[in-house]
């Protein structure tokens, strides 16, 4: 336990977003499923506010809470990879970049993330989008099963042979029914080496690189992943110092298959238009899951809105043009998320997640080193959401902020919210666990 008055008390309760700043009455840094158990007894027992923490990278901040108890799972870091089986066992704290680097010693990997220091916890239970999306699917879509603490302190499985309700909710439900603890997860062949990176072109030609990428990726093959990025090339070594603090725009592709394939299929990006640096070439997969590290590292101050759109039209086209134009901070850099192949053919219904025929995703993200500078910046992601709202077809709730129960409602459609409200009656009828994107039971 670590109490307000230790002294790693004020390390322990920070988070990955630096702009939260919030005081647990009692932080419980759990080795186990036992302390798992105990904490959520005495939370209900006391009547405090629960929140958990996997790898604190909630963007709203949701791991951490004022006048609570913080259940932290960091400690709890097992990764078992049966390599013959193909599958792993990880714990609740296991950060993504911990879980790739025993799966990639085996050449197999969970399609999971893109940057290395996000807890596997949160991003599966929200669905999981990563590298490997078009060709394995969201990271829910290779789990197996999972262990839970529920709302009572009890502990269950859930699996598709077993409380199947549950297994169904979690994935994409969030953490609304429970504390997992393990997660049981199907391994795919990957790399070591992978075809990817980033190929830069300046700002102005945003609107022709834009037009060019969404017919170029119309027919794209399952192997590929990309996403577009807008923003001042940052002042990294493997960048050429004239580029730094320049406006460019990116296409960052992942190419999961053989590189001379890839080759092929990326060389009408490599040859379009004028691009001032490209980045993308064999390396392994490891290095290309960590490449967003340096641009997302803990501390800065954060702020997101996010909306799926069906398509690239050239209205949403313009629309991001000229708000990616309109970037100050050199921390604000926003990706547009390609979506579809093998997540798109999993059934609508099959699992909570929704989103998986949205063509792409908008995660408008504005960074600040600190509170200098933050409330333009979050000035300017409201206003580029609002200017896109006649485009938005639904959200991913990983890129919630704190918005509200409609918002909330709107990343299921009301069918599927109306069953996990149900699901949420029988297993926290509470509303225990609150501290999320939350999903308030039914009251009847």
């Amino acid at each position: 336990m670590v109490r307000p008055t230790d002294g790693e008390f004020d390390a322990v309760r920070r988070v990955w977003n630096g702009s939260i700043d919030r005081r647990p009455a009692l932080i419980v840094r759990c080795a186990g499923v036992a302390d798992v158990m105990a904490a959520v007894r005495f939370a209900r027992e006391h009547g405090l506010t629960v929140a958990v923490r996997g790898g604190g990278h909630s963007f709203p901040g949701y791991s951490v809470c004022d006048g609570g108890l913080m259940i932290d799972l960091s400690p709890m870091k097992g990764v078992r990879v049966d390599p013959d089986a193909r599958t792993a066992r990880v714990q609740a704290g296991v950060l993504i970049g911990e879980l790739d680097r025993e799966t990639q010693e085996f050449g197999l990997a969970v399609p999971a993330g893109i940057v290395t220091h996000t807890g596997v916890a949160g991003l599966t239970l929200g669905g999981g989008l990563g590298w490997l999306m078009p060709k394995y699917g969201l990271t829910i879509d290779q789990l197996l099963s999972v262990d839970v603490v529920t709302a009572g302190g009890e502990f269950v499985k859930a699996s598709a042979g077993e409380n199947a309700d549950l297994f169904w909710g979690v994935r994409g439900g969030g953490g609304n029914f429970g504390v997992v603890t393990e997660f049981e997860f199907r391994l795919n062949p990957l790399g070591p080496t992978v075809l990817a990176g980033p190929i830069f072109w300046p700002m102005a030609e945003s609107p022709r690189v834009l037009r060019f990428y969404r017919e170029w990726i119309a027919d794209a093959p399952d192997e590929l992943m990309t996403a577009v990025v807008h923003r001042k090339a940052p002042p990294l070594p493997f960048i050429p110092t004239e580029l730094h603090g320049e406006l460019v725009v990116a296409v960052v592709s992942c190419w999961a298959g053989a590189v001379d394939e890839g080759e092929r299929v990326l060389r009408p990006l490599r040859r379009f238009g004028s691009p001032v640096l490209d980045l993308c070439r064999p390396k392994p997969f490891l290095a290309h899951q960590a490449m967003f590290d340096p641009s997302y590292p803990h501390g800065w101050w954060y702020y997101m809105r996010a909306c799926d759109v069906v398509e690239l039209t050239d209205d949403v086209i313009d629309i991001t043009v000229d708000h990616a134009m309109r970037i100050r901070s050199p921390r604000t850099a926003f990706p547009i998320w390609q979506v579809g192949g093998a997540a798109a053919r999993v059934g609508r219904d099959d699992t909570a997640f929704e989103g998986r025929v949205t063509g792409h995703t908008f995660n408008i993200t504005a960074a600040t080193d600190g509170p200098d500078g933050f409330d333009e910046e979050r000035e300017w992601v409201r206003d580029f959401w609002t200017a896109l709202s006649p485009f938005h077809t639904g959200v991913y709730v990983n890129f919630l902020m704190d918005e509200g129960e409609d918002r909330v409602r709107q990343a299921y459609g009301p069918a599927k919210y109306d069953r996990l409200r149900a699901l949420k009656r029988r297993y926290d009828p509470d509303n225990v666990f609150r501290l999320n994107q939350n999903i308030p039971p039914t009251t009847r």
